[in-house]
């Protein structure tokens, strides 16, 4: 998660995007800066429901109270989004994530009005998701 930018360095860098095609060309780059995730970590219960493509979701909570996140997608998009909702949830704890609505932040990046339908319900679902297991670690 370390090489992923934070909220302010994403503003900036989809802000230089000049068209949509070079937003998506920015959000499949985050998507290959996300650690491989092990085949242990590929099980049904970290799989998130309400996607088309396969993602799958890990979350722990560091000794400070941080939720530490893991991912991937076997789409290249799809991990870009993933990528970006962890740079957002990055270093909060489970009640500031539950407490976090990040959809507000794709319409600033104007990512939300060139998602297809399929890739925005993928998204609310990882959305959903992550709250809903921070939630649980709450």
């Amino acid at each position: 998660m370390a090489n992923l930018p934070d909220k302010q360095k994403l503003v900036k860098n989809f802000s230089r995007c000049p068209n949509w095609e070079e937003k998506y060309l920015y959000v499949i780059e985050l998507g290959a800066l996300l650690a491989p995730l092990s085949d242990e970590n590929r099980q049904a219960q970290n799989l998130i429901s309400g996607c088309q493509s396969q993602v799958w979701i890990v979350m722990h909570a560091g000794e400070n109270g941080q939720i530490d996140f893991a991912g991937d997608s076997d789409a290249a998009i799809v991990k870009g989004l993933l990528a970006i909702v962890f740079s957002l949830y990055h270093g909060l704890t489970a009640e500031e994530v539950v407490a976090l609505d990040v959809r507000p932040f794709f319409g600033e990046l104007e990512l939300s009005q060139h998602l297809t339908p399929s890739r925005s319900q993928g998204l609310e679902a990882m959305i959903r998701a992550i709250r809903a297991k921070a939630a649980v670690m709450a």
